[in-house]
């Protein structure tokens, strides 16, 4: 029996013996499991501010060297920078627990069921739901509809600015839908990759060319919008679970590139909404 506080060593807990070859990672996930509630919250804090130095040491640098300037309430910096570890641990630890099992068991429970229609149904409504309720994309198309406002490209009224914005956060959030039924599609039938992407970015350089110039920035911009904090575990979960299952299929060769589509498919879309608006 494991005394209190002694960690994972093997000598305190039989069923914590490492050895060579492949039961040594087995080891390590039954001591990591095995360990005080503590000790494992120690250890998601520790990884989170160690992710965190190297941004913190470049803001640090330039405004204690290069801006020669004091930090402005340094205080309250500190307090958000806690908060900022403490909410980046328990997201991340949120993901492996939560967001992460359910897309591959999702994504094994529309392969078992053998329904074409529904998986690629469950992927369009996947992606259009996280990504019309997305902040970022919110916050660009009500940016971008002020903008259009300003310019004279829409009538500058309350009014047509929400619908404009609307409209642009309805065209993201179907091309995101439509880009994972694609990418579903794509792992189905084992078609490569780069041959999709290659030729979804000789569309955006041709649209490029006949697009109204206002809409050229928003509609780049709105690729990069689509992969929030919640789409992002989601889809790479769905797309490798569901190449985990399939028969012939790599879930390392197949399973991952749907971010790649719901980052593409909204610059089509958006250049193509600029044309027809």
């Amino acid at each position: 029996m494991r005394a209190p506080g002694s960690g994972c060593a093997p000598a305190s807990n039989p069923g914590c013996q490492s050895g060579p070859g492949p039961k040594a990672g087995a080891w390590l996930v039954r001591c990591i499991c095995r360990s005080p509630w503590w000790l494992r919250l120690w250890r998601m804090f520790l990884g989170a501010s160690r992710d965190l130095v190297p941004i913190v040491l470049v803001v640090a640098f330039f405004q204690i060297v290069v801006l020669q300037q004091p930090f402005p309430d340094l205080e309250r910096v500190l307090i958000g920078l806690v908060f900022v570890v403490v909410g980046l641990s328990l997201f991340v630890h949120g993901l492996e627990q939560g967001l992460f099992p359910l897309g591959e068991s999702m994504a094994h429970s529309f392969a078992r069921k053998g329904s074409l229609s529904a998986l690629l149904v469950f992927a369009f409504c996947l992606g259009f739901g996280t990504t019309v309720a997305e902040p970022a994309l919110i916050a660009i198309a009500a940016e971008a509809a002020d903008v259009a406002g300003a310019a004279g490209a829409i009538p500058d009224t309350d009014a047509a600015r929400a619908t404009y914005a609307l409209q642009l956060r309805l065209t993201v959030a179907v091309s995101v839908g439509a880009a994972l039924v694609l990418g579903v599609f794509r792992i189905l039938k084992g078609w490569p990759i780069h041959h999709l992407i290659i030729a979804g970015y000789v569309i955006v350089v041709a649209m490029t060319a006949f697009a109204p110039e206002e809409i050229i920035g928003i509609a780049y911009d709105s690729g990069g919008v689509t992969t929030s904090t919640i789409t992002v575990p989601l889809v790479t979960a769905l797309g490798v679970g569901l190449a985990s299952v399939i028969r012939g299929r790599n879930p390392l060769l197949d399973g991952f590139g749907l971010i790649a589509f719901a980052s593409l498919m909204p610059m089509i879309f958006v250049l193509a909404f600029g044309m027809i608006v």
